[in-house]
């Protein structure tokens, strides 16, 4: 399992609820698990997206499974109003031995974090009946794109990327969804995007998501000073580039994220 790059502390484990909260708009209009009743969550942290689904669909019961026993402690917490809907179960997603099946499963911001997203896939599949549900939502970070020029959040953004390669993961797997499906042998792949595009003719929802840019870039800030790849005052520079891109009349702030969904 890769270490996960943006850590565990409390700070983290909030910023977590709080951005299922900031990105629920833009990601569950593509997510329909309407007939179904048990779910397989991986990946599931602190619980943030499981609350999200327990809301949406009333009828499924979800087992969440997570590497991290700090995260599984927090869920329970978060998630204790529906213990009778959520079982927590602390596995490496790569080796996947739950003894039952399902008919639906879920992954948000997961497969980023894991050396092999193919075995995964592999080991979801085996634990589906035939006409089972899937949805992945990923990240595809090659697609941020920003104007003005912004040094220091280039440089920061590319050791933050190259971190997260370092720890076995991968910033793009959003653009390889489809192949993962397909080589598991999923049928009925869908793939979507979605994301932000915005500039100064949208003021306001250009300064949320650029302040919610900078809670997550220096989500991973803590690694990267501790393992010497980036100084305090590099960091404190990629939240002035942000402030600047703000103040620019011709500021243009971009990226796009991906989503499939299948079938057994």
């Amino acid at each position: 399992m890769a270490n996960y790059l943006h850590g565990y502390d409390s700070q983290e484990q909030q910023r977590l609820i709080d951005q299922a909260g900031f990105l629920g708009p833009l990601i569950y209009p593509f997510v329909d698990y309407s007939g179904c009743k048990k779910l397989l969550e991986v990946g599931s942290g602190v619980g943030a997206q499981t609350a999200v689904l327990l809301g949406l669909f009333p009828e499924l019961q979800i087992t969440s499974v997570d590497y991290s026993e700090a995260q599984l402690a927090k869920a329970r917490e978060n998630l204790a109003a529906y213990s009778d809907r959520v079982r927590f179960v602390s596995q490496d997603a790569q080796e996947l031995d739950l003894g039952e099946k399902f008919d639906s499963a879920f992954f948000c911001w997961a497969l980023e974090h894991i050396p092999d997203p193919q075995v995964v896939m592999h080991r979801v599949k085996a634990h589906l009946v035939p006409g089972a549900k899937i949805h992945l939502t990923e990240v595809f970070n090659s697609t941020f794109y920003y104007e003005p020029e912004l040094p220091a959040l280039t440089h920061y953004y590319r050791v933050y990327n190259q971190q997260q390669r370092d720890f076995g993961g991968n910033p793009d797997v959003g653009a390889q969804l489809g192949n993962l499906l397909a080589h598991a042998g999923f049928r009925e792949i869908e793939l979507s995007r979605s994301g932000f595009h915005l500039d100064q003719s949208q003021p306001e929802e250009l300064r949320r998501f650029v302040e919610f840019w900078k809670i997550l870039m220096k989500s991973g800030a803590p690694g990267l000073i501790e393992s010497g790849l980036l100084r305090p005052d590099e960091v404190k520079a990629m939240e002035t580039d942000l402030d600047r891109l703000l103040e620019d009349e011709n500021a243009v702030f971009f990226y796009q994220f991906v989503q499939a969904k299948a079938t057994v």
